[in-house]
């Protein structure tokens, strides 16, 4: 029986080729406006000087490297430029050496297996607890996130020896085992001790940082997946870790270049034939300190590995970062999305921008579903 209402449908959004160009001319825009008002001409002055006096250091460690250690003992770097005398057994003798009973060369290969793996469990870690944090409502979690973000004011050293004799000893609580020892340090090429204390140490900034960039993803787009029946498990890994790509990025390299640098707490958790690079860089200048050239060789052949993480994802968070998160979802460049007329990787840009309020739940939905089916 009709009711004599006549239902009128509301047009969904739409965006035609010419707003979509006309946003491209505003931002750009804008960049330059901001671009202008951010920079001048003295303070990048100011910039080239400071950069040139803090590499003069460095340059004259790397030229310390490559010349004879009997001109090293007698004469300053800057003296190559009138008597130039290069030579490789430096390094040569810096792979084959050390004050301990690893070689510079094996404790290179320890950096990597002790740093490569606490990165990705870090990471792994830290970004389903800032999901957790951030997506999923449970009784005490602002409770929670608050003590977790309190544990970075805890110095490291102060948590050395409780954390030594927990591995050590274990804890019990009468007859209840709480936590079995774990009798792996004795083991030769053990690392799973030095793994766990620097997860451990790691995990506090990084919950913090992710939680952060996490929680901004707008709801709608949460929302509009739970509504098509995803799973925390679908959400969280078909669209919260190409959305928090660059935090994912910016905290490996932080977590990298920690690890690979610390002497401290793999001193102190890894076994002898664990050691890493610093430990075998700390002795390599020998007893007297006479051998210091090549320190200044192994030196550079320890920042070889950070140097390339650190470019080769500056390259990655730097663009996701700066360009509207392009490049984070490449799989989302599909055709015209017929719903709101524009691609799966500009929807959901939008819709993560927050770019107006009448389409962005429309917008939301349409990312999800691309989302679905690409990634």
């Amino acid at each position: 029986m009709s009711t004599g209402v006549d239902v009128i449908e509301a047009p969904g959004p739409t965006f035609d080729g010419r707003s979509a160009r006309q946003v491209a001319r505003d931002t750009r825009k804008h960049e330059a406006m901001a671009r202008k008002r951010l920079t001048s001409k003295g303070a990048t002055i100011a910039a080239l000087v400071i950069a040139f006096f803090w590499t003069i250091p460095t340059f004259g460690l790397f030229v310390t490297s490559f010349r004879p250690g009997a001109d090293v003992q007698s004469t300053g770097w800057w003296t190559v430029f009138t008597d130039p005398s290069f030579t490789f057994d430096n390094y040569r003798a810096a792979l084959t050496s050390g004050g301990t009973a690893l070689t510079l060369g094996e404790s290179f290969i320890n950096s990597l297996a002790i740093t490569i793996p606490v990165v990705f469990f870090a990471l792994a870690v830290a970004s389903m607890l800032a999901y957790a944090f951030a997506w999923i409502d449970f009784p005490g979690r602002n409770i929670a996130f608050i003590a977790v973000f309190a544990l970075q004011i805890v110095p490291l050293q102060m948590a050395l020896v409780p954390l030594l004799s927990l591995f050590s000893r274990g804890m019990s609580i009468g007859d209840v085992t709480i936590f079995p020892p774990l009798e792996l340090r004795g083991l030769e090429h053990s690392f799973a001790t030095v793994w766990i204390a620097h997860v451990i140490f790691a995990l506090p900034l990084a919950v913090f940082l992710l939680h952060n960039f996490i929680a901004e993803i707008p709801s709608e787009l949460i929302e509009a997946a739970r509504v098509d029946g995803a799973g925390h498990g679908q959400i969280f890994l078909r669209m919260i870790i190409p959305l928090a790509a660059p935090a994912l990025a910016s905290f490996a390299v932080l977590e990298f270049i920690w690890v690979w640098n610390d002497l401290l707490v793999a001193t102190i958790f890894a076994p002898s034939t664990s050691l890493p690079i610093t430990q075998s860089l700390n002795s390599l200048s020998g007893t007297w300190g006479d051998q210091w050239f090549l320190q200044a060789a192994g030196t550079f052949i320890s920042i070889l590995v950070p140097l390339i993480v650190f470019f080769l994802l500056q390259r990655f968070f730097v663009r996701g970062l700066l360009a509207g998160d392009e490049g984070l979802m490449p799989s989302l460049e599909a055709p015209v999305d017929p719903v709101v007329g524009l691609t799966g990787a500009e929807a959901a840009r939008r819709a993560v921008a927050g770019q107006g309020n009448a389409y962005r739940a429309e917008t939301s939905r349409s990312a999800w579903s691309i989302i679905r089916a690409n990634v």
